[in-house]
């Protein structure tokens, strides 16, 4: 399956998801989809019939309200049936609406407290380094949970130790859960300061499929630091209501809107 079609394929399982299980954060998932799709499509060394495998890749979901989207990419790649999505949400379900590893192939660490997904990766890449291990560790954050100060100490953390087998990738996508970020707690100059801290960095479009796997192909982007991949994303990404939307961090597609919603994805 090209990333395409398995970005397509996250949206669609993400929007039925949200929409059986009356849950939060679509326009969350449609602004990272496409970010997943590439990096199990075509970066992560993972292996679904070995998910403990020693040598696999290390993913963490820090913005773990978008948690559907990840559940959608490991059922896609393998890691359990996708039938098991429908259950998303639902009471006795281990596919909660922030992301779990509890009974979850794949899923490397329960997520959903805002800054923490960094903290955890980077102690992740340095025992890796210590082990003298060779698999990379990466991070999909969100721009607004940037705004907590954990994740500048991992930041730190993490370039005096140079590991380079650590990525963080930045869903930007401008909007946190009640307005714009820049209105929140503006991050600009947000590449500049990640570079001051001692980060190589790299920025793409992050819907531009060729441009985030040619991206990814040059990891680390520098020998002896840490990657930062700011991908700038627009929320509620595939639908033109949702897009650009702050109220689509909460909000459920039900009805005439869930419907809508699903041609426009197909």
């Amino acid at each position: 399956m090209n990333t395409l079609e398995l970005a397509k394929r996250i949206r669609l399982h993400a929007l039925r998801m949200t929409h059986l299980g009356k849950s939060s954060h679509i326009g969350s998932v449609l602004s990272c989809a496409d970010l997943l799709a590439v990096l199990y499509g075509k970066v992560l060394n993972v292996d679904p019939k070995q998910p403990k495998w020693d040598g696999r890749d290390r993913f963490v979901m820090s913005k773990g309200h978008a948690g559907a989207g990840i559940y959608a990419v490991l059922a896609e790649s393998g890691f359990f049936p996708v039938e098991r999505l429908s259950s998303h949400y639902q009471d006795g379900s281990y596919l909660c609406g922030h992301v779990t590893h509890k009974e979850m192939p794949g899923v490397e660490f329960s997520t959903g407290s805002l800054g923490h997904g960094l903290s955890v990766g980077t102690g992740m890449a340095y025992g890796a380094k210590l082990d003298e291990k060779k698999h990379r560790v990466v991070v999909l954050l969100s721009d607004g949970e940037c705004d907590e100060g954990s994740n500048w100490e991992a930041i730190l953390f993490a370039a005096h130790h140079k590991l380079d087998n650590l990525v963080a990738v930045i869903d930007y996508n401008k909007i946190q859960s009640l307005g714009p970020v820049a209105e929140t707690l503006g991050l600009e100059p947000f590449r500049q300061k990640w570079e001051s801290f001692g980060w190589s960095v790299a920025e793409v479009d992050g819907h531009d499929h060729a441009a985030i796997s040619e991206a990814c192909a040059t990891l680390p982007f520098t020998v002896g630091k840490p990657s930062c991949l700011i991908a700038h994303t627009v929320k509620g990404k595939g639908v033109s209501f949702m897009q650009n939307s702050v109220l689509w961090h909460y909000r459920t597609a039900q009805g005439e809107e869930y419907e809508n919603a699903v041609k426009e994805l197909k």
